[in-house]
């Protein structure tokens, strides 16, 4: 791919330690991360034990804490032509702006600060692919924005469609590309209505073919029920049922995605993440105060630990990717973002409604984004 790479997969502590492949670290630079463990595939297939080392510095990137940080943001949402009015909350009044300030600092390393013109230097004539729901688009139009910022006279071209968007940087030939899908897994239209077919994964995979970066997300819309539910039916195998436990079935639609990785990108030449579980913050009693959500929050939580844990989902997929043989690699931004009850919408979204599970731009999103910049640039 012309750059070197750092792996990013740092996997929660959970019932199960997931360690997963990692490129070449480089071993010269003090500050470098930690190195998970790894693991070999047997000559008949299976998977050897699993093994490693950490290097010198035992960094984890993802864990740390937010401070203070006078320098952010990357940003104004005014100059940027990206964003969206949903994320764009200084435009709908929001009227504190001390969550434009804080910076996300690892416990014993720090993470370099991103530069867009190195970004696209690094990666020209290259393509970069969102995978995903509306998370995914709060992370393409973050990183379109941070680079814009940092080379605003460079010529692109914007171009938002459904399910495909780009951003194109044309003098450097990178291509931003943004892929909208609820589940990943398909959804067909049937005589019976909508069905999420969980063990099939044709609708849009051959538009991921052929990156260089792929960067995918899911889970936002498999809790979503009643009107905003997006089918009436899934299909498990050969049973269509009306219901399931979400989990069960976000677990059986990423194991489909994990075996369409497996069999159709060669990662030698595509680096694969999956973007982490994104947090909501509707329920106040997760940080004991049953009463309250993310509305009015003005301030990260101190420390680097969210009070009830990560959610499930957040093993749902460190068992999927712990299967798998290929190397995917994980940004782990759940818990960091956890930490950030201050940084949705909230009332300021401009639909009048409370919104607490995506996230402000400038914002958040930037800082998954630097870290997604550290593994292509350290």
């Amino acid at each position: 791919m012309g750059f070197n790479f750092i792996s990013l997969l740092f996997l929660p502590l959970l019932s199960v330690t997931i360690l997963l492949g990692l490129e070449q670290a480089l071993a010269s630079d003090n500050t470098l991360l930690e190195n998970t463990n790894h693991r070999n595939s047997t000559a008949d297939g299976g998977m050897s034990s699993l093994r490693g080392k950490k290097q010198r510095s035992g960094c984890n990137l993802f864990q740390g804490r937010w401070v203070f940080d006078a320098s952010y943001p990357f940003y104004d949402s005014l100059s940027c032509p990206f964003i969206d009015g949903e994320f764009d909350c200084l435009k709908f009044g929001r009227p504190d702006k001390q969550f434009l300030k804080y910076s996300w600092q690892p416990e014993s390393c720090t993470i370099p600060r991103f530069d867009g013109a190195a970004f696209l230097r690094r990666l020209r004539g290259k393509r970069v692919m969102f995978v995903g729901d509306s998370l995914s688009l709060n992370m393409w139009e973050s990183l379109g924005c941070m680079i814009h910022a940092s080379v605003p006279k460079t010529k692109t071209t914007f171009v938002k469609g459904t399910p495909l968007s780009t951003i194109t940087f044309q003098e450097y030939g990178v291509t931003l590309h943004l892929y909208r899908t609820t589940y990943i897994v398909d959804i067909s239209k049937e005589k019976i209505g909508r069905v999420l077919n969980l063990g099939a994964i044709e609708g849009g995979a051959d538009a991921w073919k052929n990156m260089d970066v792929l960067v995918f997300n899911s889970w936002h819309w498999w809790t979503h029920k009643g009107q905003s539910q997006g089918w009436d039916y899934i299909r498990v195998g050969s049973s269509l049922v009306r219901d399931m436990n979400r989990l069960d079935a976000f677990y059986k639609g990423l194991t489909t995605w994990g075996r369409w990785v497996d069999q159709n990108v060669d990662t030698t030449k595509t680096k694969v993440f999956f973007q982490g579980i994104s947090p909501t913050h509707y329920e106040g009693r997760e940080w004991n105060e049953p009463r309250k959500s993310c509305n009015g929050q003005m301030q990260p939580f101190d420390g680097s630990n969210y009070p009830s844990g990560q959610p499930p989902s957040a093993g749902v997929v460190s068992k999927v990717l712990s299967s798998m043989k290929k190397r995917v690699f994980l940004l782990d931004i759940t818990t960091l973002s956890q930490l950030r009850k201050d940084a949705h919408p909230s009332t300021y979204g401009g639909d009048g409604g409370n919104d607490c599970s995506h996230w402000c731009l400038p914002g958040l999103p930037d800082t998954w984004n630097q870290l997604l910049y550290a593994a292509l640039s350290m």
